[in-house]
């Protein structure tokens, strides 16, 4: 379907004036330009749907300004640029106020103003428009049918509780280990509930030290502390209106978490060397990996924050807990990652279901993506074979495992893995990494020398 023609009414029932505007309005050869002489017939073909109204102050049946008031009531969308020789401020103020886009007066440089002023507004719907889509991008993006995937019976129940999460702005608690996808079903729960215009802001407690925990969440003004150089807003403010996603909430250290009760009972934030209260007003979502119960009971936690946030819970199960899931996930995760790279797709082989079968994913949903995206990079063939299947023991190296070695090191650690993984085979690494083979062999020749 060809896109939509940028239509502009002309208003005016001043012959030569009415020409005159249509003329440097068909200039641009992107604008569709309908004259009208009155109020009347301008009202009734409201249902082409123009993009903007050039409308005159004085028509032979009736007011400028009622016209207006009538296009606003039946049409909102539409941008009316008021024309009159008149130039009262309280005129102009009065139009504005009525929803008039602009009000140009009938003066030697109406051409270029009228022009200029149309074309902003055309400027105006596009970023409109491409906002809008980006928003419907992103619901689509984190709908629940591209998140919450999967048949099994743990995964259904986690369907439920998502679609339940959405109805109501109970505060979620969601619970589960490390790469189940805590955060994509935290913005799922926010893509598709009645906060999703506003915005969706996460917060990670472990990766934030502990004294500045309170700053990061509840702002900070200047000269609050050292290095505090201007007034900050925390993330509490920056989710009004939105989502506040808190993960691993068990990392907190009980000093803050006080505060962070309180904050939640009175719904109100002091920022950082500041008295004054701030009103808060946004959905919290909180995250961990942790058994908070266990750890209320150890004296980690303390028992009214636990209550507080517990809200609606929702269990992530582990991947090893959900059957034939693997499957249907380890298909869509190269399906998705081959369209992305505009890659053909590619299909699971007999062998290599065998084996995403048999691997316990101790790193869940998270690692099986990354397997899927490396199998089908590795991948020849328009299958995914057995040996293009990668796990942690294989040879792929573990990078919290590296933090003492240098760039060259990491670099020849992982052309070492690839060599022992093809047979020693140069020529084929160097394909599957997309480095020359010169470098591989000068990588080789600097080892021995070492």
């Amino acid at each position: 379907m060809s896109e939509k023609q940028f239509q502009v009414f002309v208003v005016e029932d001043n012959d030569w004036y009415n020409q005159l505007l249509v003329h440097t309005l068909s200039l641009n050869p992107d604008y569709v330009v309908h004259s009208f002489r009155n109020g009347g017939d301008c009202l009734d073909n409201l249902d082409r749907e123009p993009d903007v109204i050039t409308l005159d102050y004085r028509l032979p049946d009736m007011t400028g300004i009622d016209v207006l008031r009538r296009i606003k009531n039946l049409n909102p969308d539409i941008q009316v640029i008021m024309i009159s020789e008149q130039s009262e401020i309280n005129v102009v103020v009065e139009l504005l106020k009525e929803g008039a886009y602009d009000y140009i007066i009938k003066t030697n440089d109406i051409r270029e103003r009228l022009l200029n002023t149309v074309q902003n507004v055309r400027n105006n719907l596009g970023l409109k428009k491409e906002i809008s889509e980006l928003k419907k991008e992103v619901q689509k993006k984190y709908s629940f049918s591209h998140l919450v995937i999967g048949e099994s019976k743990a995964i259904k129940k986690v369907q439920e509780l998502v679609s339940r999460a959405t109805t109501t702005n109970i505060t979620i608690s969601i619970f589960g280990e490390t790469g189940t996808g805590k955060e994509l079903v935290a913005k799922a729960i926010h893509y598709n509930s009645v906060s999703r215009s506003g915005p969706f802001v996460a917060f990670n407690v472990s990766a934030i030290p502990a004294e500045l925990v309170e700053s990061e969440l509840f702002g900070h003004e200047k000269g609050a502390f050292t290095g505090a150089s201007y007034q900050r807003k925390g993330k509490f403010e920056e989710a009004s209106n939105g989502t506040l996603f808190l993960d691993e909430i068990g990392e907190m250290n009980m000093a803050f978490q006080v505060k962070m009760l309180r904050a939640l009972q009175e719904k109100e934030i002091t920022r950082v060397g500041s008295n004054k209260n701030i009103s808060i007003n946004c959905r919290i979502i909180v995250a961990t990996n942790k058994n908070l119960a266990h750890e209320v009971r150890k004296g980690n936690f303390r028992k009214d924050l636990y209550y507080r946030l517990l809200g609606l819970s929702i269990e992530l199960p582990p991947l090893r807990e959900r059957g034939n899931d693997v499957l249907i996930l380890a298909t869509h995760f190269a399906r998705t990652f081959s369209e992305e790279n505009r890659l053909p797709a590619k299909k699971l082989a007999p062998d290599t279901i065998q084996k995403l079968r048999q691997y316990p994913f101790p790193g869940n949903v998270r690692e099986l993506k990354s397997v899927m995206e490396l199998a089908v990079t590795l991948s020849d063939g328009d299958q995914i074979e057995a040996g293009d299947i990668v796990f942690g023991e294989d040879g792929i190296i573990d990078i919290s495992q590296l933090e003492d070695l240098t760039l060259r090191e990491y670099e020849r650690r992982i052309v070492t893995a690839y060599l022992d993984k093809f047979d020693n085979d140069v020529k084929v690494v160097a394909r599957k990494l997309d480095i020359g083979a010169a470098t591989i062999y000068r990588m080789l020749k600097e080892q021995k020398s070492t």
